[in-house]
């Protein structure tokens, strides 16, 4: 993806990774867009500055680009680009944790 997009404080742009084919006791089977689950899980793509506390003072993020990571099931505005990618944009508080983090 190489959008130029940059998320205004603590927020976070992330590409949802969704499984195409789910796998059952029977074998597996595709399921339409319609019956699947939101993905909770994915890459992060770009990293807002941080919020300001109370004195003016930016945060830090605890999140970087190329983090996957679990979030909240229903969070964030999902937006899908020109390219027909969806990202959503999530505040860093909805995410829940960080599964890996990028190899340098």
């Amino acid at each position: 993806m190489a959008h130029s997009i940059k998320p205004l404080g603590d927020r976070v742009v992330v590409e949802p990774q969704e499984k195409d084919v789910e796998t059952f006791a029977g074998g597996q089977l595709v399921l339409p867009d319609t019956a699947k689950e939101k993905p909770q899980q994915g890459t992060v793509m770009a990293v807002g500055p941080g919020r300001l506390d109370e004195d003016g003072k930016r945060i830090p993020m605890d999140v970087k680009v190329g983090d996957i990571v679990v979030y909240a099931k229903y969070s964030g505005t999902t937006f899908k680009t020109e390219d027909g990618d969806e990202i959503l944009f999530v505040r860093e508080s909805d995410i829940l944790a960080i599964l890996a983090e990028p190899r340098d």
